[in-house]
């Protein structure tokens, strides 16, 4: 079995205005898939808004320099993860499918694996 990472966007903006019932479906949807995925499930969590980030970048003397914010202003941000595993790529998309979300898209990305 491979892990993968499935990356959830979203447009914080539209989500606070569609409101509670929207919250509600949203959050009933994450529950169903962890209950029809739990064997391929080995994490995940929701992120705090954007508002939240903090971002830091090294120039080439290796000196951070330390801002407020996400590295980039986009409608869609990253808002949460599923770290999943699965035989391959097709059975990797096929359980992100079951992912709600509801005012954006997902990623899917494999985990890269380090020999020792």
């Amino acid at each position: 079995m491979s892990q993968y990472l499935v990356l959830i966007y979203g447009d914080e903006k539209a989500n606070a205005e569609a409101g509670q019932g929207q919250w509600d479906e949203t959050m009933k949807g994450h529950n169903d898939f962890g209950q029809k995925h739990a064997e391929k499930l080995a994490g995940g969590n929701a992120l705090q808004g954007v508002d939240t980030a903090t971002s830091i970048r090294k120039d080439a003397a290796g000196a951070a320099t330390v801002t407020d914010g996400p590295f980039v202003e986009t409608k869609e941000a990253l808002g949460g993860y599923y770290l999943i595993e699965a035989k391959d790529l097709d059975e990797a998309i096929a359980v992100a499918k079951d992912v709600p979300s509801p005012f954006g898209g997902l990623e899917v990305r494999p985990i890269m694996v380090f020999d020792r």
